[in-house]
């Protein structure tokens, strides 16, 4: 409940940003970053394997990411903000067959950001994001599954001139999912069935970042 109470109130908070009058700026439009980040956290349960079995954690492994954060400037101290973040991991598991399975977590989210500049040589950031979480296995042919999830992150910035900045932050991802969920599931053929399941109502991951931005 706490979980879905913070992603609706992540919707809010974009919502309010968007009917809020834009201010013109006189400064850049728009900005991209691209950014390189290392991404901890992900927990599943395994299908046991016998009918008197329970099931067993399996956790994502930690793993580098990358992705893309394309900003929309509402003002000169805030802007909308389109983010695309992604990471290919490995399953923790004794289990040989769970241990050779990849795991690609993709976030796509919808926000903004506002920026605390002062006359500091660095930049505070606050951004809040909400859009949908997309898990697929790389091979097995097992189904996708793409479920809500919001994030909020933070972090600073180093401007590099008028133009360019480094970037360095973290944000922390949650993905609503319903408790006893089937993941990565086969329906046809001989190894029909379902890898894994959720472990609770949420998915969690953290991640730090390091990108380099332009503004335009």
């Amino acid at each position: 409940m706490r979980a879905r109470s913070l992603f609706l109130m992540g919707i809010a908070a974009a919502a309010a940003g968007l009917l809020a009058p834009a201010a013109r700026a006189d400064g850049p439009r728009f900005e991209v970053t691209p950014f390189v980040g290392y991404r901890v956290g992900g927990q599943f349960e395994a299908e046991p394997t016998t009918t008197e079995g329970s099931p067993e954690s399996v956790d994502l492994e930690d793993a580098g990411s990358w992705g893309l954060d394309v900003g929309l400037y509402r003002d000169q101290s805030s802007f909308y903000e389109l983010l695309y973040s992604r990471q290919t991991a490995d399953l923790d598991s004794r289990d040989a067959a769970l241990a050779g399975v990849d795991v690609v977590t993709e976030y796509l989210h919808f926000g903004g950001t506002l920026l605390f500049a002062d006359e500091r040589f660095y930049a505070p950031y606050l951004s809040v994001t909400v859009g949908a979480t997309r898990l697929s296995a790389d091979q097995g042919g097992y189904d996708d599954e793409t479920l809500a999830s919001a994030s909020i992150g933070g972090g600073f910035r180093f401007p590099l001139g008028d133009t360019f900045a480094i970037t360095a932050g973290v944000r922390a991802f949650v993905t609503l999912i319903d408790s006893d969920t089937d993941i990565f599931c086969v329906s046809t053929g001989e190894s029909a069935g379902c890898l894994l399941r959720s472990s609770g109502s949420t998915f969690w991951q953290g991640e730090a970042q390091l990108g380099l931005t332009a503004r335009f």
